[in-house]
């Protein structure tokens, strides 16, 4: 019998260049000349992985999001890995918006990718494990051809396919 080969799916986000990224716009609010006196900050909690961005109005909010989002796109992080909340007000006349990153795949996101692999009616069998997602068939092409159908797929946030054996 013909050993199994499998990957699993997963959705994870780099901490550390994330808090890269934000040192990064840190260092340009305090830089650039629109948005030095503004009072605006950016805050990065690792142990919550959320990101706070408090500026003295929405326009400012846009702007320093702007900023944030732009550092970590050269970062190679997916802007789809942050899920941004609602513009709220804050103390003082400001505002305020928290943007969580979304790091594992959702149960309900895992078992819509594997009803959409099973959907292929290619021989390999998906199967849900914990936050991520094993795909395991007896041929390495077949593996190639769910990797491709699920990079065509839109579920809402970034995937990775790992432990590719």
């Amino acid at each position: 019998m013909a050993k199994e080969s499998s990957f699993d799916i997963v959705s994870n986000v780099d901490v550390q260049e994330v808090s890269n990224a934000h040192q990064q716009a840190v260092r340009e609010l305090t830089q650039r000349y629109d948005l030095k006196q503004t009072g605006a900050t950016i805050e990065f909690s690792k142990k919550d992985e959320t990101l706070t961005v408090s500026a003295p109005s929405e326009f400012v909010c846009g702007q320093v999001r702007d900023v944030l989002t732009s550092k970590l796109a050269k970062r190679q992080i997916d802007l789809a890995a942050l899920r941004w909340g609602k513009v709220e007000p804050a103390a003082g006349a400001s505002v305020r918006q928290r943007a969580v990153l979304v790091q594992g795949i959702d149960t309900d996101i895992a078992k819509r990718i594997a009803k959409d692999i099973r959907d292929l009616k290619l021989k390999c069998r998906p199967s849900v494990e914990g936050d991520k997602l094993r795909v395991s068939s007896p041929s390495r092409d077949v593996l190639q051809q769910v990797i491709a159908a699920v990079r065509e797929g839109d579920y809402g946030q970034p995937l990775q396919f790992v432990n590719y054996r």
